[in-house]
């Protein structure tokens, strides 16, 4: 209730800019295969794209029972996030990379959908769970994005001590995303493949990926205000030596 949300909420521009990003790289790939029959024939046979927008994009959510599917989902999210935040103490130079991956993923199999009259149901089955999912990754690459920038420009403590303390806050926020992947999973398994109404499904996930906004922002900001910052408290961390920046 304190040191997650107060986590991400203080890395909030970073992870907020970097889904902008990704959301913009994803709809240019989007539109560039929708709007282009040569970049869809070089990517993918005929039968291939038949075989992706007629059956295997929506069976793919139905492919396995719910849930081992959930459980499966969930690993394979929870492994990329934590890959994300990691990559912080390699300065975050992999985190563009596996952040591309998914937008090219994603995008590229929008665009197809979309140039076959069929982004009803791409948005219909990659939007209840998506929007949780998505922002977990994009909290995963904000903070570790952070964590790089503070091991380059440490401020005005020293660079053991301010790598030490984001990255003790990164952790806590690799434990809380763990449970906000479950949700998302939980959601892609049973919700997404259900036979609800497209309408009743996406509003699923928008109450999940609102109550989760409404979490950072009430409690993260409430707790950043009263200084907290994701650290262990100073009984749990130990005592630090003062030092002086010159």
């Amino acid at each position: 209730l304190v040191r997650f949300p107060a986590a991400v909420y203080r890395a909030r521009w970073w992870w907020i800019s970097t889904a902008v990003l990704f959301l913009l790289v994803t709809l240019a790939i989007g539109w560039w295969i929708a709007d282009n029959p040569d970049v869809q024939s070089q990517l993918l046979r005929p039968d291939e794209v038949k075989q992706l927008v007629s059956q295997d994009f929506a069976s793919y959510y139905r492919s396995n029972p719910a849930g081992s599917f959930a459980f499966k989902v969930w690993t394979n999210n929870a492994f990329l996030t934590a890959m994300v935040i990691a990559s912080g103490g390699l300065l975050g130079l992999p985190i563009p990379y596996l952040l591309f991956s998914n937008a090219a993923n994603v995008g590229g199999v929008g665009g197809f959908m979309a140039a076959h009259g069929r982004l009803d149901l791409f948005f219909g089955l990659i939007l209840p769970h998506g929007m949780l999912e998505l922002t977990a990754l994009f909290v995963g690459a904000g903070v570790g994005l952070r964590l790089g920038w503070t091991i380059i420009a440490p401020g005005d403590q020293t660079r053991t001590v301010a790598v030490g303390r984001e990255g003790r806050a990164a952790i806590s926020v690799a434990l809380g995303l763990i449970v906000v992947l479950a949700i998302s999973g939980a959601i892609e398994a049973f919700v997404t493949p259900s036979p609800l109404p497209t309408w009743a499904r996406i509003g699923i996930g928008i109450g999940a990926w609102a109550s989760f906004m409404a979490y950072v922002f009430t409690l993260g900001r409430r707790a950043a205000l009263g200084g907290e910052t994701g650290d262990l408290d100073s009984a749990s961390r130990g005592d630090v030596r003062p030092v002086s920046i010159s």
